[in-house]
């Protein structure tokens, strides 16, 4: 009994030290803080308030929050239950939910409302790094996937290029807002006043046809760039924070035809927004949900976050970096002096062919002894510039040797499906117009056959489709219609302009010269010639 009764007395004195041990912990606490014992909680709060405000904020120590003259006060009771809540969850839940609880400490960035990114914060990667990123949930509507939250430069830059004639752009870098529905990007100082506006705001058309001043860009929105000062009260507070840049641009002018398509918006816009590898937010104006879906495949190599339309967006979206406008250089391509990474329509092509899982890059001569016969593709036409024999045409081809597909436009509709079928040829064959465009899925040493209409076309023929085929290994074959297999001389005498001046016919402005020998046209070629033509080509992609 004696011995039973020792032993309960003992129960009471191990609970006693226990609770004593336990009053001592927050003083323990005080005392890792005073002698920096606590380095890894000071960094990751120090990490979150930093990369959480737009401006660089100064060091948030948490030994700054105790102080000598106030270790007795109630604040610092509390201030101790939470770092034993903090020190509780990182043991019990790990690093996510510790980044969680102490970020919901941290004060709200100046330059953005009490919500990050409106999304809310999900963790961070690595507390023992001070450039850890707060990845941040998607948006209720999908707008965005992922993004993060991050420190903006002190000091925020604009920089503008109007030499080109084919595009205006600015690149703005640190406190950037961009509020969709209004058309405005908020560029907030402190900033360099020697890159201030004469009269505060920049107008921009983020689409790549400058030149057509008065007819193409006044089908694009305008944006505007608009200088704040910080303690203007004018730029509205971000209501989505991103850590990845933005590019804004316009499927506007004359998007819906797909020799455009490619050459004032695709190409640019790979020009501009390649080099973030992924990593970047692409707001468009003149919003084309038609031609978004058709260019998904596209958008979706370019981006990993879905495209926002930027005109019916009322979100105050805030970025590190925006550029407004997309880098265009020439008809269907690229100059590597001019890119700012150096890029090449090489480069672009391989980018197309990962982006739509195109098997060739090269297309090797078919081996005429194991009885390979090349592909060609031919481009059918039906409203204008078609080929009134084109049956011939195509007997013709495949009595020289080849396969013969031919392309209707509704199998060029489905852009992905199309694209593969063009991989796959050899030889591509058509009349001057947006389906030769197709030519840039081709692979290597392929070879393009424009028929040239007659009237003087020579011109906006090579433009667009002779001289870009150098940059992207192909080879370039043309047949230039003759007065004798125009439809034209159906429609005027022989000694009309149309064929003893047509030039005079383009000096009377470009719709009179489109609506004749553009859309006023058909071709009925000469067999005997198209079919010397298709032998010259078959020995130059075959081998005996």
């Amino acid at each position: 009994m004696k011995a039973r009764r020792n032993e309960g007395s003992k129960k009471p004195r191990c609970g006693g030290a226990a609770a004593a041990a336990w009053l001592l912990v927050p003083l323990l606490v005080l005392i890792m803080l005073k002698t920096d014992s606590l380095p890894q909680l000071t960094r990751l709060r120090e990490t979150i308030v930093t990369q959480v405000s737009i401006e660089t904020a100064p060091e948030h120590d948490l030994r700054s929050k105790v102080s000598s003259t106030a270790l007795e006060s109630e604040a610092i009771l509390q201030q101790q239950q939470k770092l034993l809540e903090v020190a509780k969850l990182k043991a019990a839940d790990g690093v996510h939910k510790t980044a969680d609880s102490v970020a919901q400490q941290a004060p709200p960035s100046p330059a953005s409302s009490d919500a990050i990114a409106s999304h809310g914060v999900e963790g961070i990667k690595d507390v023992k790094q001070e450039k850890d990123i707060l990845a941040t949930k998607g948006e209720v509507d999908g707008s965005l996937r992922s993004s993060d939250v991050m420190a903006a430069p002190t000091m925020t830059k604009l920089s503008c290029n109007f030499s080109s004639e084919r595009m205006n752009v600015c690149a703005m870098e640190g406190d950037v807002r961009v509020h969709g529905k209004p058309g405005t990007v908020y560029v907030v100082g402190p900033t360099d006043d020697s890159q201030r506006p004469a009269n505060g705001t920049v107008p921009v058309r983020p689409y790549s046809r400058k030149w057509e001043e008065t007819s193409t860009m006044q089908m694009v929105r305008e944006v505007v760039i608009r200088w704040s000062a910080k303690d203007d009260t004018s730029p509205p507070q971000c209501t989505v924070t991103h850590a990845v840049p933005a590019v804004v641009f316009s499927t506007g002018g004359y998007a819906y035809n797909f020799f455009h398509t490619m050459t004032d918006i695709v190409i640019p816009l790979f020009n501009t927004a390649r080099e973030y590898e992924g990593r970047v937010q692409l707001l468009v104006t003149n919003y084309d949900r038609t031609l978004i879906f058709k260019l998904r495949h596209f958008l979706a190599a370019l981006s990993v976050f879905p495209v926002i339309d930027f005109d019916t967006d009322d979100a105050v979206r805030c970025f590190p970096l925006v550029r407004v406008g997309i880098e265009s250089h020439k008809e269907l391509g690229i100059i590597p002096a001019l890119s700012r990474k150096g890029y090449t329509m090489m480069d672009f092509q391989a980018f197309l062919r990962s982006a739509y899982s195109l098997k060739r890059a090269w297309a090797p001569p078919a081996n005429r002894t194991s009885g390979q016969r090349p592909r060609l593709l031919m481009m059918q036409r039906r409203k204008s510039r078609a080929l009134t024999n084109e049956a011939d045409a195509l007997v013709a081809a495949r009595e020289v040797g080849f396969e013969v597909v031919v392309a209707g436009p509704d199998v060029v509709k489905n852009m992905a499906k199309f694209a593969e079928v063009v991989n796959s040829c050899d030889v591509m064959v058509g009349v001057h117009g947006a389906g030769l465009t197709n030519l840039v899925f081709l692979p290597r040493s392929a070879t393009v056959v424009q028929i040239i209409p007659w009237g003087e076309m020579k011109w906006a023929c090579w433009s667009a489709f002779r001289d870009p085929t150098p940059d992207m290994g192909l080879r370039y074959v043309e047949y230039e219609v003759t007065a004798e297999e125009t439809t034209l001389k159906e429609k005027y005498p022989r000694d009309h302009a149309v064929f003893t001046d047509p030039l005079s016919i383009h000096n009377e402005g470009f719709t009179k010269m489109w609506s004749i020998f553009l859309e006023g046209q058909n071709v009925t070629i000469d067999i005997n010639r198209f079919t010397g033509v298709m032998r010259q080509i078959y020995q130059f992609v075959t081998i005996s």
